[in-house]
């Protein structure tokens, strides 16, 4: 199997739940994963493997228990599906103006409809959500810590999730890129 490259989301880091970036590096590469990088101490690593997808999450899972009593929910979409997620933007003039007000979540499930509806119900002028397969992206032009959707996006959605803001986005792409590339 040829190596695919896996953008490895953990949700809900950050607060008193860390993930210390140069260990979980160090970890990765030693249960194999090659050209291992991680984006900020807030979740994000990308790695390249000849596993599939479920061996990945599998194996980043137990190292996060067993080395940094981590025990959340991973995503780990393939670089492809990221750049779908990415040209699949229901929002592309926003994320190019002011990138911190377009988020990206994925969903381990598609919502419920009536969740959506209930979420679009407190949305303030000019915010939008909208989902396309398992991501919802959500725009909140006044500010995502102000916003009334973002705020009960969480819990209302209904389903697991992890977000990124449109730069964490765009970074995390280049990244997966970068590990691509190299040999």
């Amino acid at each position: 199997m040829k190596p695919v490259v896996h953008l490895i989301l953990f949700r809900g880091v950050g607060g008193k739940t860390q993930l210390p970036t140069k260990p979980l590096r160090e970890k990765l590469l030693e249960a194999g994963f090659e050209n291992v990088a991680t984006y900020i101490n807030s979740g994000n690593a990308i790695v390249r493997s000849r596993m599939r997808r479920d061996q990945v999450v599998s194996t980043v899972a137990a190292i996060c228990r067993k080395e940094f009593d981590f025990d959340k929910a991973i995503f780990a979409p393939t670089l492809g599906e990221w750049d779908e997620l990415i040209a699949a933007n229901p929002f592309p003039e926003a994320a190019a103006e002011a990138p911190t007000t377009v988020h990206a979540a994925l969903l381990d499930a598609v919502p419920a409809g009536e969740n959506l509806a209930r979420l679009l119900a407190v949305a303030s002028e000019g915010e939008e959500i909208r989902v396309i397969g398992k991501v919802a992206y959500l725009h909140t032009p006044n500010g995502f810590g102000r916003s009334k959707l973002a705020e009960k996006f969480d819990k209302w959605i209904a389903v697991t999730n992890t977000a990124r803001n449109w730069n964490t986005v765009l970074k995390l792409s280049e990244l997966g890129h970068a590990c691509g590339e190299k040999p």
